[in-house]
């Protein structure tokens, strides 16, 4: 008889559960997150389980891969595009796993990517690297801060860095500011020693290929964002059209409209936020450096806020990159920006 299974995954626990063709719940159990222990409760029935649901969670990499690896086929929900019956009174997390079964038995699971192992450990590193920065420049804030204070005077973050303690002794009286900056010039230097080894970690990593290529022909777009990018978007043909793309890039506007007005706003974190920092940081480059997609901000902008308008430069983009990754085109700045 076929089955199909559902896990709501949490971060400590797994809620799993079986159903027949008829709906019928066959089996179900709450299990610790240990590989070996579900793969055993669902061994006596592995030859008649169709396919198996893991919610999409922080935390899937293990489950899935474990999963595949002992030959389950298996199915990422996505979360965002799949939900029960909002009147319903009471669910836990029974509930849950059997809602994940009961749409996979009718065909209609809405599914997440499956992002391929051998890519992942690459891609996470990028990551990293993308959280490091964050943190370096919130530390360099604070240098900029603590200096403007108490002398009037901002240093740019390429001086911070160069920074010297006869330098600061100059700049500051007080021996505590002293000690202050020198502590927190430390935590930079350090986290930018960090960010260029994940750099070079990730150029042995990755081959360039075609699509990197191409990228790199972005106004905007250096090694680090195509690198990103790439990994970020992986396999093109999950995306069915530009819009799709740009959707999952964060570069539209998530709105509900009834009857010509406004009622809500939609999710607006569903999608790649590391591909929405890409494009964003892509955009601030490309206004910097080219004339043709200057003067396409500066229209923008007249029109509404700067932010607005650099989020338009970021969807342009967006979508030049959907064409050029698919198509394996150079970049035209003439056709993105008019």
């Amino acid at each position: 008889m076929p089955l199909y299974g559902g896990i709501d995954l949490h971060a400590n626990n797994s809620m799993v559960v079986l159903l027949n063709e008829q709906d019928q719940v066959v089996y179900h159990r709450r299990l610790a997150n240990h590989l070996p222990t579900i793969l055993g409760q669902l061994d006596p029935y592995k030859a008649d389980i169709m396919g198996v649901v893991v919610e999409s969670t922080y935390n899937w990499y293990w489950l899935v891969d474990g999963l595949m690896e002992a030959d389950y086929r298996v199915h990422l929900a996505n979360p965002a595009a799949m939900q029960q019956y909002n009147g319903l009174k009471y669910t836990d997390d029974y509930s849950d796993a059997r809602w994940l079964a009961h749409v996979l038995r009718l065909g209609v699971l809405p599914e997440g990517y499956i992002y391929p192992k051998a890519e992942r450990a690459v891609r996470d590193v990028l990551r990293k690297r993308s959280h490091l920065v964050r943190q370096q420049t919130a530390n360099v804030l604070s240098l900029q801060n603590i200096i403007v204070r108490n002398t009037g005077v901002r240093l740019s973050a390429k001086r911070i860095h160069a920074l010297t303690l006869e330098e600061l002794e100059r700049l500051l009286p007080e021996s505590d500011h002293i000690l202050a900056v020198t502590s927190t010039l430390a935590v930079v230097h350090c986290l930018a020693q960090q960010i260029n080894t994940l750099e070079k970690l990730v150029h042995t990593r990755l081959k360039p290929t075609p699509a990197y290529e191409q990228l790199q022909t972005v106004d905007g777009i250096g090694t680090i964002l195509a690198q990103t990018i790439m990994l970020e978007t992986g396999d093109m043909r999950r995306f069915a059209t530009v819009g799709n793309y740009a959707s999952y890039c964060r570069c539209v506007q998530s709105t509900k409209i009834s009857n010509g007005k406004r009622k809500g706003q939609g999710n607006v974190k569903n999608g790649n936020p590391y591909l929405e920092w890409a494009y964003m940081e892509a955009a601030q480059f490309a206004i910097r450096f080219s004339p043709r997609v200057q003067r396409f901000y500066q229209r923008k902008q007249a029109k509404s806020h700067l932010m607005v308008a650099r989020k338009a430069v970021a969807h342009t983009l967006a979508r030049a990159c959907y064409y050029i990754m698919r198509d394996l085109l150079p970049f035209d700045v003439r056709k993105a920006f008019g």
